[in-house]
């Protein structure tokens, strides 16, 4: 009978003991756990608004994760004393002073060859009769004028506004919109088409050498636009009819009654009145100065005329204003451009780039021993998109867009990786660089920055380790892209990854739409850790309450080890070229093969990376290259590269000129089908 009770406290106590490791490792979990929570909430919260690069969010971020650095007892000590690697970021244009933007059209000489008085000429108020657009720059210019009917070159619709005409030097009147707007069955497709937009249309008129663009509203956009202000002031004066007559079968209404039926007449009489001002200022309007977007790297003056300052222009050269001319397009399907003999542009403008300072975040782990002069680097960015604006995926949405998963789950779990780092209780025989990136969202702009200024040689950086949404682990399955581009990667990501027992999703390419792509580039091997997307990618709704915690903590794990395994290993990673590119090539346009510099700002298009055995690689164009003309087209920014692609087709041979330092070079590209 002795015995029993001994029996059961040596069980006792053996169950206690057996559970104490269990019971640690999941203290230890809650409590890293915990960590990633507070740091996530507070990167992910409406007081950072957004980590827009231009808010003071961003900052506010940028001291949090420095201070978290410094606590950790890493090297901050890189830039002046501080963490900091600064760069400039363009966010935002404006018009600068009005005597810095005018606009002179001068009429041809009376009399036969040019010769006798001349017309006088026309000055222009601004912002009443033209405005400079911040899609282009600023220049002073007299320049002859060519109208190119709407500007548009479109091959596959057998459709050329620019067919016949040289319009080097000049200034090109265009139309906007498109032909048959009202078509469904137009050769241009549905409107609007790509054809239509402004990018595009500034693009083509750079391609042929135009030298300054002058906007003008096509006829059926004005039509469009008043039809739609007279429907919205018919509903407002139909609503208000309802309302009183609603009110009137009322025999004895109630003071609420009364309160509700005088605010419906105020509101709807609030809707007449501003659509009848609408209406009044629809018959012409001038463009805001931001209503093409932002032109940073444009260098071609920009700007939207009324008809009514184009229309006198047009009819004393070809007999027809631009009603007509628009008629006789729309009925033929054919150009009716025409250079205008005689006619001037003259003038200034004057765009203003407003710039921010941005700042990489970096911090050093020294390594010791006959490997410490090489270099891992592990990064995430930590800028997101602010209110939104063209980058979100809700359109017209002006919301704080916290970015939870994009990306305060890579920069929580870069943090924790550096905790990790730090308790280890020996020096790894490798430095560990650790950076937490700014100017992603703009480009890739912050890791781009980094390569061309590293802190260590990147011919002695071994890897480098991308954390950018990794906050939304679903089904255990973790996406590691970049596992070809190191010979020694995806057996060191499957050993590691037998402790914590992922479901990788293995990838090799090492291009792709995040900051590793700046270091593949740079023929560095790299391996991006990813959880997946999902429908609150760049949206307000990317919210800290949707992440996955459990999995950010797995996931630095993971990504801690691999460091620590990378860095103990006798050798360095052997690079390798991958095939493919996340980054795709723009839909149905030909393949080209290059990864772009967003970075630069022109003039021309610096490429950063080549992408192995695609068409640029064949025909002999290296990263560093700036190309300035693509067949007949002359390459100012990304979207006339992407414009002049367009008028290519799969196996063209295309005629490439690039600059390759103070030289240029004409290579020939063959072009392949879109990917």
């Amino acid at each position: 009978m002795n015995r029993f009770p001994k029996l059961f406290v040596a069980l006792f106590f053996a169950s206690m003991l057996a559970s104490l490791p269990a019971r640690a490792a999941e203290d230890s979990a809650a409590t890293i756990e915990k960590r990633i929570s507070g740091a996530a909430n507070y990167l992910a919260s409406d007081e950072l608004e957004g980590r827009g690069v231009d808010t003071k969010g961003i900052n506010q971020a940028a001291e949090y994760i420095a201070d978290q650095f410094r606590q950790l007892g890493l090297k901050t000590e890189l830039y002046q004393g501080q963490p900091f690697q600064s760069f400039t970021i363009t966010t935002s244009s404006k018009l600068g002073p009005a005597d810095h933007n005018v606009l002179t059209l001068h009429g041809p000489k009376e009399g036969s060859n040019g010769q006798g008085k001349q017309a006088p000429p026309s000055a222009l108020k601004l912002e009443k009769d033209f405005t400079p657009l911040t899609a282009g720059g600023s220049a002073k210019f007299d320049l002859p004028l060519v109208f190119v009917g709407y500007g548009i070159t479109a091959p596959d619709a057998h459709y050329d506004d620019y067919a016949g005409l040289d319009v080097k030097g000049k200034a090109v009147v265009v139309i906007r919109h498109q032909p048959q707007q009202a078509n469904p069955h137009s050769p241009l497709g549905a409107s609007p088409s790509r054809h239509a937009v402004f990018d595009r249309k500034i693009a083509n008129a750079y391609e042929h050498g135009a030298a300054a663009v002058i906007f003008c509203t096509s006829g059926d956009q004005l039509t469009d636009q008043r039809q739609q202000i007279e429907r919205r002031w018919q509903a407002a004066v139909d609503a208000l009819a309802e309302a009183r007559t609603a009110y009137k079968k009322i025999a004895k209404p109630t003071a609420e009654e009364t309160t509700k039926y005088k605010e419906e007449v105020g509101r709807q009489a609030a809707i007449i009145q501003q659509n009848a001002a609408s209406l009044a200022s629809a018959a012409d309007p001038v463009l805001g100065t931001h209503a093409a977007g932002e032109g940073v790297g444009r260098e071609i003056p920009v700007l939207h005329c009324r008809r009514e300052v184009i229309d006198p222009v047009l009819k004393s050269v070809t007999g027809r204003g631009l009603v007509e001319t628009e008629a006789a397009i729309d009925q033929d399907f054919k150009p009716q451009s025409a250079v205008l003999k005689g006619w001037t542009a003259q003038g200034q403008t004057d765009i203003v780039r407003q710039e921010v300072q941005a700042r990489n975040i970096v911090a050093v782990l020294e390594g010791e021993g006959p490997h410490a002069d090489e270099t891992i680097v592990i990064g995430a960015h930590y800028d997101h998109i602010g209110r939104g604006g063209v980058a979100s995926a809700a359109p017209g949405s002006h919301e704080i867009h916290n970015g939870a998963d994009d990306n305060a789950s890579g920069t929580v779990a870069l943090i924790e990786i550096a905790r990790r780092l730090t308790a280890l209780d020996k020096k790894l025989p490798r430095r560990i660089v650790l950076i937490a990136f700014s100017g992603e969202e703009r480009g890739l702009l912050g890791s781009a920055h980094y390569i061309k200024h590293p802190l260590f040689p990147l011919d002695k950086t071994v890897a480098m380790l991308n954390l950018d949404m990794v906050g939304r682990l679903k089904d255990n399955k973790l996406i590691a892209s970049g596992l070809g581009t190191a010979t020694e990667f995806e057996p060191l990501v499957r050993r590691i990854n037998a402790q914590h027992n992922f479901e990788i999703i293995k990838k090799p390419e090492g291009f792709g739409p995040s900051d590793h792509a700046s270091f593949y580039a740079a023929k560095i091997p790299v391996i991006h850790f990813f959880t997946g997307a999902h429908g609150d990618y760049h949206r307000p709704s990317d919210d800290a309450d949707k992440l996955n915690i459990p999995g950010i903590r797995r996931i630095s794990s993971l990504v801690a080890e691999t460091a620590i395994g990378l860095a103990e290993a006798p050798g360095r990673p052997t690079y390798q070229e991958t095939k493919g590119s996340q980054l795709g090539s723009g839909g149905s346009r030909p393949y080209f093969g290059s990864i772009p510099d967003y970075s630069e700002e022109g003039p021309g298009l610096r490429l950063q990376g080549i992408t192995p055995d695609g068409p640029a690689a064949r025909g002999g164009l290296k990263a560093g290259d700036v190309i300035i003309h693509l067949g007949e087209s002359r390459i100012g920014t990304i979207v006339d590269f992407d414009s002049a692609l367009r008028k290519h087709k799969a196996g063209d041979k295309v005629k490439v000129v690039v600059k390759r330092g103070a030289t240029e070079k004409t290579l020939e590209v063959t072009l392949d089908p879109p990917k």
